[in-house]
């Protein structure tokens, strides 16, 4: 019988080496950490675990699950089964489904203290990776930002290229996997070749290996601003929905200030991860400006975006760790996606015509497609208008700023009952919902909700929304007209215009509507 490989909560299906393999899932994983894409089909960025509890296959005991790997595909759709919410995934390069698995008690009994991903016996058949096209698992548009001050000394600064050069020979650069460049910080930034400059990890180890050393003040701040802002143009390379990552090697600390280019770097979406040597010793802890610079300057003050190297000595077992975590393309937090960098703000008809009960659903449609996004202060925002022949705002954009009092505040959304003024309620939430976001980085999106013909014009105020940079998404039930909505819709109008006669047809539109928010935020993005 074939023996079940014992993995942890967090391995993924990209982990897994075989096109079947019968894994084994330990106990008690706590449901909330669970990253899953899909539903019956998932992305292979998904836990494996958390797809055999969300299709049913196994509870949270665990258990002996049989994975199967399948080819890549468009759109997988959040569905929420078995207290997991999956989430949506406009498209992966490969999938896996989970079944009941064999149960091997005897291996039973091992495979719980084994937390790793490998088969620990019988030799797996070498991944026949295409060359040219290297990691295509791993995701990533990387810049290298090395030190070229005096601080590290030509030295040292060979080795920290040699160092570079092996993390990306590691990353498995190709054409359609991760791409690379460098920049050198000194007195002033250097880039020294860009994304699209090679795609073979050869050239890249040989424009390495070719780089000079430019000596200088270690005005790391300054490199990483200029980084950020100049590195990352679709003209010298960046892919659309690649994650951007710097990674900042630092011998010893900077001399100008890191923090405001932190800023400047999650603004631009920038995964800034920060990769110290020889941090300052007691003696030389006065000359630092700013003790706290890495946790600063990094994405996310949560350990997994610093590492750190004791000396340029002996680095060969850091470079394997520090890939993966590049490679990690779900704990990018600070990329740009259309779920963490877009504004929705829904229209809800409150007429009479739609009923107490019809209006719950309303709502829970509202609920489901919001709670698909990053909602924070620097993430996605929510914002509800009710309209009939006057406007109500329910919440503003700025009022809150987490998902839980975003869905509390929804669920709280009074029914008015009323007339039906569609383009009056277009008109005041451009003005007084959207009006107020204009300086906002994020792309703004406009849920129109009703249920029937409206009293006055629509199309002037939709255009007027449209012309004021909102995506307008029509959805109609019932009595809508068809003409309305389509007038309503932003281009192309078939793929942002809705109807169901029923208002139980509303669940069904819901990974559709996120779909086309998602498709509409790539597309506009540079």
């Amino acid at each position: 019988s074939l023996a079940s490989t014992a993995i942890t909560c967090f391995t993924r299906g990209l982990d897994l080496r075989k096109e079947t393999e019968d894994v084994l899932c330990p106990a008690n994983c706590p449901l909330w950490q669970f990253y899953v894409f899909g539903d019956g089909v998932y992305a292979s960025l998904s836990s494996v675990c958390g797809a055999a509890i969300h299709s049913g296959v196994i509870t949270s005991a665990g258990g002996a699950v049989r994975v199967q790997t399948l080819p890549g595909q468009e759109n997988y759709p959040a569905v929420n089964a078995n207290g997991i919410q999956s989430q949506v995934l406009a498209r992966w390069a490969s999938s896996f489904s989970v079944t009941a698995g064999t149960k091997n008690t005897a291996l039973e009994a091992v495979g719980r203290s084994v937390s790793t991903a490998r088969p620990s016996t019988g030799k797996r058949p070498k991944k026949l990776l295409d060359k040219k096209a290297g990691n295509k698992d791993c995701k990533a548009d990387i810049a290298f930002l090395i030190d070229g001050s005096y601080n590290i000394g030509q030295r040292r600064f060979n080795l920290q290229k040699n160092f570079v050069g092996k993390v990306a020979m590691m990353l498995g650069i190709g054409t359609e996997g991760p791409h690379v460049g460098v920049v050198q910080a000194s007195e002033y930034p250097k880039i020294e070749f860009y994304l699209k400059n090679f795609t073979a990890a050869k050239e890249v180890l040989f424009a390495i290996k070719e780089l000079g050393f430019r000596g200088g003040n270690s005005n790391t701040g300054k490199a990483l601003k200029h980084t950020a802002q100049k590195f990352f143009s679709s003209e010298s390379g960046a892919r659309k929905g690649i994650p951007k990552i710097i990674v900042v090697f630092l011998d010893g600390w900077p001399s100008d200030d890191i923090e405001e280019a932190g800023i400047v770097a999650r603004e631009f979406g920038v995964n800034v991860f920060i990769v110290s040597v020889a941090k300052p010793t007691t003696e030389e802890l006065g000359m630092v400006q700013d003790i706290g610079f890495v946790d600063k300057a990094v994405c996310r003050n949560n350990g997994f975006f610093s590492y750190q190297m004791p000396t340029w000595f002996g680095t060969t077992k850091y470079v394997k760790p520090l890939v993966q975590k590049l490679c990690s393309h779900e704990q990018m937090l600070c990329s740009k996606t259309c779920y963490n960098s877009v504004n929705i703000g829904f229209l809800i008809d409150g007429s009479s015509s739609i009923g107490d009960s019809n209006f719950r659903l309303v709502l829970e449609f509202v609920s489901n497609v919001a709670k698909a996004f990053e909602i924070s202060d620097i993430g996605s925002k929510i914002a509800a208008v009710q309209f009939t022949y006057d406007q109500r705002t329910e919440f503003s954009f700025s009022d809150y700023t987490t998902k839980e009092k975003v869905l509390l505040a929804i669920r709280n959304i009074r029914y008015m009952s009323g007339g039906t003024a569609t383009g009056d309620a277009i008109s005041f939430t451009t003005r007084n919902v959207f009006g107020p976001m204009k300086d906002s980085p994020n792309k703004n999106f406009l849920v129109v909700l009703t249920d029937g013909q409206s009293y006055d014009d629509v199309r002037g105020p939709a255009a007027a929304a449209q012309k004021a940079g909102i995506t307008v998404f029509s959805v109609g039930v019932a009595w809508a007209p068809l003409d309305d909505l389509k007038d309503m819709a932003s281009e192309p109008r078939e793929s942002h215009t809705f109807f169901t006669r029923e208002f139980t047809g509303l669940e069904q539109m819901v990974p559709d509507i996120i779909r086309g928010i998602c498709k509409d935020f790539l597309e506009s993005k540079q």
